[in-house]
């Protein structure tokens, strides 16, 4: 399993997602989905905090990964987790180096060491730094 990453960001719960969308869309990837989970839990009568994942990616980058083994596509493509508790705003990724370690992506080290850095810039934008 990918090492996860957990950054928290100085910015309330409802900025730090802007911020994450405006990076997102200022690399050029994707927006593909958002699961709001506090939603849902409101859906059913329950409560939960904000908390929702952004969906990202670049076809350009994550297609060859696929290309090389399928099953990464379960990974794919790449996700931010943000959510609020009592101590503020965090964010938590996993790292996709240790895609590696499970799929047969030879030839994709290269590619995963740029989505890890991507991840820790769209972190870094969504936590106010």
């Amino acid at each position: 399993m990918s090492a996860l990453t957990v950054v928290r960001s100085s910015l309330s719960y409802a900025d730090a997602v802007v911020r994450l969308v405006e990076a997102v869309e200022q690399h050029g990837l994707a927006l593909l989905a958002r699961v709001d989970h506090a939603a849902g839990a409101r859906a059913v009568g329950l409560d939960l905090p904000s908390e929702e994942v952004l969906f990202f990616g670049n076809a350009a980058a994550g297609t060859p990964l696929m290309q090389s083994d399928p099953r990464v596509g379960l990974d794919l493509p790449l996700h931010m987790l943000i959510w609020q508790d009592a101590d503020g705003t965090r964010l938590a990724y996993h790292d996709p180096r240790g895609l590696s370690e499970s799929y047969n992506l030879a030839g994709g080290a290269a590619t995963l060491e740029k989505m890890n850095a991507l991840l820790g810039q769209l972190a870094a934008a969504a936590a106010g730094e």
